[in-house]
């Protein structure tokens, strides 16, 4: 089985996104760090059992991210003049007590998909402690990658707090095609079809502090 480790949300600018994430909920998210070679940089706000990180693209990274790859989770093609702009862009999993990553992994070859090879990955906090974690790459946004923290404590414990994710749901136009992993999983994700003529497969949340609620 596996449990919603954190979502995902895209940004063009880290700061400003802060800042606007404060101004709607009454909570600032962490600065987290870069993503060396990624092209990446983040800032993380715990959700109680999950967290949220605003991930974008890093000003002191090459552009294109060194690593030769595009940015992770299309942010490119997201944040682009006509694409969707700041919106979620995917979600991950870890093991639940006493599993394993290979054994979720294992879970989603039964559901048929292939979660694809897991890697090693560190960075640096802003406080020079090296966080580790093991994790695979996404390949859609409605469909959840993996990850294992190992030994690092976990960001949703870590980060400041005092909000809720109240809602979070996979908008796929064939929701049985992501409805067997979600299962498969034992996830309490909720699956649905597109409510307009937008057909785009995506993610939706809703996050609330005393501060406010949000539409992500």
């Amino acid at each position: 089985m596996a449990v919603i480790d954190h979502l995902v949300y895209a940004v063009a600018d880290l700061a400003a996104a802060i800042d606007w994430f404060e101004e709607a909920t009454g909570v600032r998210p962490a600065v987290g760090g870069s993503h060396d070679g990624m092209g990446t940089h983040n800032a993380l706000v715990s959700l109680g059992e999950c967290y949220l990180e605003l991930i974008a693209p890093d000003p002191a990274q090459p552009d294109p991210p060194s690593s030769g790859l595009p940015r992770p989770f299309g942010i490119d093609d997201v944040l682009a003049p006509g694409g969707p702009g700041a919106s979620l862009v995917g979600f991950a999993v870890r093991p639940a007590d006493g599993e394993t990553i290979d054994d979720i992994g294992d879970l989603m070859f039964d559901a048929g998909t292939d979660p694809g090879p897991v890697v090693d990955m560190s960075r640096l906090s802003p406080a020079g402690d090296r966080l580790a974690w093991r994790l695979t790459f996404p390949s859609e946004a409605t469909v959840p990658f993996l990850i294992d923290w190992g030994d690092t404590p976990r960001p949703n414990v870590t980060q400041p707090g005092g909000l809720e994710l109240d809602d979070f749901a996979i908008v796929h136009p064939r929701p049985f095609d992501v409805l067997g992993i979600v299962v498969a999983l034992g996830l309490d994700i909720t699956v649905t079809a597109p409510d307009s003529n937008d057909d785009s497969p995506g993610l939706r949340a809703t996050v609330s502090a005393d501060g406010g609620e949000l539409d992500l």
